[in-house]
């Protein structure tokens, strides 16, 4: 199986920066890399954009992170986003590309800190690009793939949960 992974920043990627005493979220991959290490069967191609925390993502963002998804010639596709707007990037790319599986998935605590959250939400999304979903946009996090649009972040438990 061939996956285009688009790292845009987010939680998911912040390392701690001992010189200025912040959490800052780097241009690499070396989050991502850690994860896919393990993963023997499949071909990945990384594209590492924006690098922002999702707080900062703007619309030009979102045309950036659509045209590589546009463009990319494969059709799965994983995507590495904050978690405060990843609802808002979603929901942008779904009124624009519907001719491929597209799972967002982030982390609300940095892999540097604690390896759990985001390589378990990577590997759900992962796993999802194995069975016979049908194209769309989803969102991996906290132990389901969905619809983007059926998962919210409740900010007053710190988790994501399904819509009711």
């Amino acid at each position: 199986m061939k996956v285009t992974i688009i790292n845009t920043g987010g939680t998911f990627n912040k390392r701690y920066n001992p010189l200025n005493g912040e959490l800052e979220v780097p241009s690499d991959s070396i989050a991502l890399d850690k994860i896919i290490a393990s993963c023997h069967n499949v071909e990945f191609e990384i594209k590492n954009i924006v690098s922002k925390d999702s707080l900062d993502i703007t619309d030009d963002d979102r045309n950036l992170i659509t045209e590589y998804v546009e463009n990319s010639e494969n059709e799965n596709i994983i995507i590495i986003h904050g978690t405060d707007t990843i609802h808002l990037t979603s929901a942008f790319l779904r009124k624009k590309i519907l001719n491929k599986k597209i799972i967002f998935t982030g982390a609300m605590i940095p892999m540097s800190i604690d390896t759990i959250e985001a390589t378990m939400n990577f590997s759900q999304a992962l796993g999802f690009l194995s069975s016979d979903a049908k194209n769309g946009v989803y969102l991996a996090m906290h132990g389901v793939v969905v619809d983007s649009l059926k998962l919210i972040k409740d900010r007053t438990k710190g988790k994501f949960l399904l819509k009711e």
